[in-house]
């Protein structure tokens, strides 16, 4: 009688996984698991992504950009915003180098406020590293 081939197949895997596992032969040692190092893996260097104020973008529009590329609430956005007009700058987000340039060059390229006739392009924004405690 022919043995269908599923379950052919089926005793092929089964009889090579068996014989992948080794029994300990008696008086041999167990293997040892090696011990994690004590030391965690380094941090990488963290940025910090930095919106710079000017006269030629509203309220509206740095609330808005802070939604559509950092995900900020408008609560959240609405205190940045205020924090750049009055200090001049504000940290929007800190985060790993490459994550950092991307959020700084979509800021940079997110545009003209259309609600300012003298608006010319986008906001300025840089970014600079988080200092080191040590």
């Amino acid at each position: 009688m022919a043995i269908p081939l599923r379950e052919e197949c089926a005793r092929e895997m089964t009889a090579s996984a068996s014989a992948a596992v080794e029994e300990p032969v008696a008086g041999e040692p167990l293997p040892v698991a090696m011990p994690r190092p004590a030391t965690r893996p380094k941090r990488q260097p963290r940025y910090h992504v930095i919106l710079w104020n000017d006269e030629d973008h509203t309220y509206q529009y740095v609330i808005l950009m802070l939604r559509q590329l950092f995900g900020h609430p408008p609560e959240t956005g609405f205190k940045l915003a205020r924090e750049v007009d009055r200090r001049g700058r504000v940290i929007v987000l800190t985060t790993t180098r490459e994550h950092a340039e991307l959020k700084r060059d979509q800021i940079r390229a997110f545009g003209a406020d259309r609600l300012l006739a003298r608006s010319r392009g986008s906001m300025s924004a840089t970014i600079e590293p988080e200092p080191t405690d040590g």
